[in-house]
């Protein structure tokens, strides 16, 4: 790798802000590894970013050949300030793959965005990154900064603050990194003696916890849950924008820690900015209560279909025609397409 670098700026806030450099972490799928690339660089800022790009090594011989493509898509990166690629001799595993890359870029960077080979982003991404870096950087209280918003059916501010982190399209900082704890253990025991798991389970309407077990125990190898945790215990605070700068492309059941298709993580990407203003630095009670509701409804179309799903929903909004439709899974006639629409 080339040695640290100032990086080019950008200005707002009526002063000049140093761009981020971005980490892009692949592994086996060519495909969404070219959407990923693609879509990043449609934003301006791309060509005047550095790119680190951490290629993990196959975990076994059927992986070699996807692994293989996957790299030869990453040899041929243009779009961007320069490329430092990094390519694993030996399988690092998800995790160890991004946390090593995230603090390799961190010894050498103040700062830096993280994507994985598939997140898709709005062209207006690496604008509102770079801007919310560059607001909070000297604020201690924000950890990180999320470029995915769920769809909430409930109306949220063009940006808000959650206690915890995310991991779809985010950024950090190198004294906010240092806090991550890799021990499980150690996470889930602090919780549940600072009686918290409940609330860092979104008042068990998403089973965090249940996830930092499996992690404890072997069955997932999720970073993720214990970089939230590692917030949540610090009281650190995310960054959202009220509209989705990331789509996550990858859950169709190509990845390897993907289930499947998850559609009711699917949102559409802004297609205009998200501008980065003052607000209150606190998690904003009305986004917590939205997400609840979010994560609620999703656990149970998890469990009981969509139909369940849609019912609750309609019955919530006292929308009788749809329940009785639903029943008959026809949809009512206000809801019906012409018949040459559909």
């Amino acid at each position: 790798m080339s040695p640290a670098r100032a990086l080019p700026a950008i200005e707002a806030f009526g002063h000049f802000i140093m761009k981020s450099p971005i980490a892009l972490f692949a592994y086996s799928r060519p495909q969404h590894t070219r959407l990923t690339l693609d879509a990043l660089r449609a934003n301006p800022e791309a060509q005047d970013s550095l790119l680190y790009v951490f290629s993990d090594a196959a975990k076994d011989a059927g992986a070699s050949a996807s692994v293989n493509e996957t790299r030869r898509v990453l040899q041929d990166i243009t779009g961007f300030k320069a490329v430092n690629l990094v390519l694993r001799e030996e399988n690092y595993g998800l995790a160890r793959n991004i946390t090593s890359g995230i603090s390799h870029v961190l010894s050498e960077h103040d700062s830096l965005i993280v994507i994985e080979d598939d997140i898709a982003v709005s062209p207006y991404f690496l604008k509102f990154m770079n801007e919310s870096l560059a607001r909070y950087r000297k604020e201690p209280r924000v950890g990180s900064i999320s470029g995915y918003c769920y769809p909430l059916r409930r109306p949220v501010p063009e940006t808000f603050f959650i206690r915890g982190a995310d991991c779809w399209g985010w950024a950090t900082w190198r004294n906010r990194w240092q806090i991550y704890n890799p021990n499980g253990r150690q996470l889930l025991d602090e919780l549940r003696r600072r009686k918290l798991v409940r609330r860092f389970d979104f008042d068990r309407s998403v089973p965090m916890s249940d996830m930092l077990i499996e992690q404890i125990a072997g069955k997932n190898d999720s970073w993720a849950v214990r970089w939230s945790a590692s917030c949540f215990l610090h009281e650190l605070l995310t960054l959202y924008p009220g509209r989705s700068l990331v789509q996550n492309i990858g859950n169709d059941g190509t990845g390897t820690h993907s289930p499947g298709s998850v559609s009711f993580y699917d949102v559409e990407l802004s297609q205009t900015p998200v501008s980065v203003g003052d607000i209150p630095i606190e998690e904003n009670a009305t986004a917590r209560a939205a997400l609840g509701e979010f994560f609620r409804c999703a656990r149970l179309c998890r469990r009981n279909g969509f139909l369940a799903f849609a019912r609750m929903v309609a019955i919530a909004l006292g929308i009788r025609a749809i329940v009785r439709a639903l029943r008959r899974r026809t949809p009512p006639p206000s809801m019906r397409l012409p018949r040459q629409a559909q």
